[in-house]
C-alpha cells in the first residue's frame, strides 16, 4: 500500500502524463512540467471520487512558459 498523499488534477491540457499525483507542500500549487513550460493548478473546497479514493481537487489555473 502507497501511504504518498494525492491530489486529482481537473482541466489544463488533455495530455498531462499524470491526473492523479503526490501531495504537495502544505499552502503550495502544484506545478507540473509539460512541452517547455509549467501547468499551474491551485487546491479547491471540492474532492473528487477516483480509483485511488476520495481526493482534493486541483484546478487549473495559468501555464507559464520556460525561458530558452
Amino acid at each position: 500500500m502507497n501511504d504518498t498523499a494525492k491530489v486529482f488534477l481537473e482541466g489544463g491540457p488533455d495530455d498531462l502524463p499524470e491526473r492523479i499525483v503526490p501531495t504537495p507542500s502544505p499552502g503550495s500549487d502544484v506545478k507540473i512540467k509539460v512541452r517547455g513550460g509549467y501547468e499551474h493548478f491551485r487546491r479547491t473546497p471540492r474532492q473528487a471520487d477516483t480509483a485511488e479514493g476520495a481526493l482534493p481537487v486541483y484546478e487549473w489555473w495559468e501555464r507559464t512558459e520556460i525561458a530558452e
